[in-house]
């Protein structure tokens, strides 16, 4: 099968930190000083805005997020000026999941020789810069807190991490690749411009052979998105979001190897052994939109231009046959 580049849906932006570490994507904007009407001397207040990416492997390249969390999360920090020693730092989650509580958290930078499990940062958070949490209601949701040191300690001297903890797993400050953004606390970043690309797979209909469409029972409002993600350490995240799936039901999620029909059991154009190695996961549905991931050892450039294999959703209603891709509720060349 001959593989086709499509355009990237879209291309994450992830930053690094001026104390040297590479954090989520962050940048800084200053916005023009206001003027305090309140203030006898008619001080100029001073804010700025920093944009938090999801962890990539920015800080420690071997701890890119892992869970099951949907890679659609974003932050914005927003630290305002509000008297000589009075600061309001505002976070700004989008893509919450409804129902969830997520742990914002700055924690103080520190010497990983230090550190009881060799991290480089404090592991109990800075009640004193920003300790809260926010409820996910399925879009954005804004969480503040005021300290008292100055704008300038804030932007300029403190040295921390800002960390949006995963409210889909327990909390453990030790374990990097549970955060879905850690980054420099409220200093501007430069760009590392990892790859991202997504591909989008309808209900199978026999797109790839007429003799293939799927014959089931499963409703043919499912559909299925691929995404393939450079990582910091040049392997490869490998995400799937199911959309319409049923809610309780199990969905196996393979890649299966292109393959010469003449040298396969049963005739079929694929290794009907799923490549593990690439993608072998389940999705659990849940009436709508459903999601889980993995690594790959594989590069973004070899998944996305090189790598030569089906993308399989099976249907969760009857019993899995590698054999048959009229069981198959999607199918199609993987990233392609």
């Amino acid at each position: 099968m001959k593989k086709q580049m499509l355009k990237p849906v879209y291309a994450l932006t992830i930053l690094t930190v001026s104390t040297g570490l590479i954090f989520g994507g962050c940048k800084k904007e200053e916005n023009e000083p206001e003027t305090d009407p309140n203030s006898d001397t008619n001080t100029e207040m001073q804010s700025s805005s920093y944009e938090y990416e999801f962890n990539n492997g920015q800080v420690v390249a071997s701890e890119a997020y892992n869970g099951k969390h949907m890679d659609n999360v974003a932050a914005t920090m927003t630290v305002e000026e509000l008297a000589a020693n009075e600061t309001k730092i505002s976070v700004k989650l989008t893509n919450t999941v409804d129902g969830e509580t997520y742990m914002v958290h700055a924690h103080d930078a520190a010497d990983p020789s230090n550190t009881p499990n060799g991290t480089p940062y404090d592991e109990t958070p800075n009640g004193n810069v920003f300790v809260q949490t926010a409820n996910g209601n399925g879009g954005e949701v804004t969480v503040s807190q005021t300290v008292s040191m100055s704008y300038s300690s804030i932007i300029s001297d403190y040295e921390g991490f800002f960390v949006v903890h995963d409210p889909l797993q327990a909390i453990n400050t030790a374990d990097i690749s549970t955060y879905l953004i850690v980054g420099s606390f409220a200093r501007e970043q430069t760009p590392t411009n990892f790859s991202s690309m997504s591909y989008n797979y309808d209900f199978n209909t026999g797109q790839v052979d007429p003799s293939y469409e799927y014959d089931g029972s499963h409703t043919n409002d499912l559909s299925a998105m691929l995404k393939i993600q450079e990582l910091a350490d040049g392997t490869s995240r490998v995400s799937v979001a199911l959309m319409n799936s049923i809610d309780g039901e199990t969905y196996m999620v393979h890649a299966h190897d292109q393959a010469d029909p003449s040298n396969t059991p049963n005739g079929t154009p694929y290794d009907e052994t799923p490549n593990g190695n690439v993608l072998a996961i389940t999705i659990d549905g849940n009436g709508m939109t459903a999601y889980n991931n993995q690594f790959s050892g594989m590069s973004y450039a070899d998944l996305t231009a090189n790598y030569d294999a089906f993308f399989v959703v099976h249907d969760p209603l009857q019993a899995i046959d590698t054999t048959d891709p009229t069981t198959y509720v999607v199918l199609g060349g993987f990233a392609n």
